[in-house]
This record gives C-alpha cells, sequence and structure tokens, in this order.
C-alpha cells in the first residue's frame, strides 16, 4: 500500500473518532460530567486505529514532513486522552474543561495538517 493511501485512510479514522469527541464535547459542556463508557471507548478505539496506520506508514514507507508533524500532535493528543480516561473518567469525576480543550485543538491541528499533506484526488480511470 503507498503512503497516501494508508495516510487518506488514517484521516478517515481520525475523522471519525472527531465526530465522537464532539459529541463527548457538546456533552460535557452541556454539563454532563462525563460521557458513556462506549462513547469513550469508541472514540479511543478509532482514533488509535488511526494513529497506528499512521505511525506504520511513518515507520515503514515515509510520509511527508507535515504529515510527521501531525503524527507528533496526534500522539500528544492520545497522551491526553489517556490522561482524561484513567485519571478521571474511570475514576468517575468530572472531565477537566482545559485539558479537554487542549487535547481537541491538538488534535484538530494535526488533523488539518494530515488532510493537507495528503494528496486527495478523486478516482478516475
Amino acid at each position: 500500500m503507498e503512503p497516501n493511501t494508508m495516510m487518506q485512510t488514517a484521516a478517515a479514522l481520525f475523522g471519525a473518532a472527531a465526530l465522537g469527541g464532539l459529541l463527548m464535547a457538546g456533552m460535557r459542556f452541556s454539563g454532563t460530567p462525563r460521557p458513556p463508557v462506549w462513547l469513550a471507548m469508541g472514540h479511543g478505539l478509532m482514533a488509535a486505529a488511526g494513529l497506528t496506520l499512521l505511525t506504520y506508514a511513518a515507520v515503514t514507507l515515509g510520509i511527508p514532513p507535515m504529515a510527521q508533524l501531525a503524527l507528533a500532535l496526534f500522539i500528544l493528543a492520545a497522551i491526553g486522552g489517556a490522561a482524561m480516561n484513567l485519571l478521571f473518567h474511570w475514576k468517575l469525576l468530572p472531565l477537566p474543561i482545559p485539558l479537554m480543550i487542549g487535547h481537541a485543538l491538538m488534535a484538530v491541528t494535526g488533523f488539518v495538517l494530515l488532510l493537507l499533506s495528503t494528496n486527495w484526488q478523486p478516482y478516475v480511470q
């Protein structure tokens, strides 16, 4: 598989994770202290799948520098997400909004950089 295809697939997985993240952020801003476990786990699973695929592409095939920066931001966002899950969600504590916003900003920035580094062309025969 070529690097661009892997980056596009990773972007699709991150896009699905972003939808869950938006839903969870909306819930938190509306006063719910924590999202449902199934939603948080689904969000993390999609993001982890995208992160794994992007890391594999970077290590085995090589990806552009902008995608490498996106990967670094996704790794930082994953650390923040894991911290929110382990330190707050599983202890039934309200998710801290500043950490949630930092997590989201890193992930969104990484997502935009990843999209900019891919070659999105429709398939034409």
